[in-house]
């Protein structure tokens, strides 16, 4: 049996972010919420590992070289909207699938809340969304924002 750590409210929101427009609104939303609740907010930034057994040595190092940009762009955004809302951002890149790198993050992090952006893609309507997978494992509360 577990018990309840004798807090009001989460202490640490992780938040996935990837870019899209649903992301950023997590993103967004899971800032004003910290700020409110006074949490740690972490912004996980999740990118796809290529598979460079498959990828010729230029196109590797052109595709390492898109990841790293985009992380530190990902980077820079986080920052600023964090000296826009007044919250303290951990901002944590990683690689893999971004369902198994949430709840790794979220489970080694004791988090409170995991907030992340709905899905658009079609299949997911069907198949399962990250959103919906984090749901599904009952772990914390999931908020999904549209």
């Amino acid at each position: 049996m577990q018990f309840e750590l004798g807090t009001d409210g989460p202490k640490v929101i992780v938040v996935g972010v990837d870019g899209s427009d649903t992301s950023m609104r997590a993103g967004a939303y899971a800032a004003g919420l910290a700020r409110r609740q006074r949490a740690r907010l972490v912004v996980v930034f999740v990118t796809g590992a290529p598979a460079a057994s498959r990828l010729v040595a230029e196109a590797a190092g052109a595709v390492e070289q898109a990841i790293n940009e985009s992380i530190e762009d990902m980077r820079r955004q986080v920052h600023e909207g964090a000296l826009h809302t007044g919250v303290q951002v951990e901002f944590v890149p990683t690689r893999g699938d971004p369902y198994n790198e949430l709840i790794r993050i979220a489970t080694e992090l004791r988090a409170d809340a995991v907030v992340v952006g709905a899905s658009r893609r079609f299949g997911h309507r069907f198949v399962g969304s990250l959103a919906v997978r984090l749901v599904k494992s009952g772990r914390w509360p999931v908020t999904v924002v549209p």
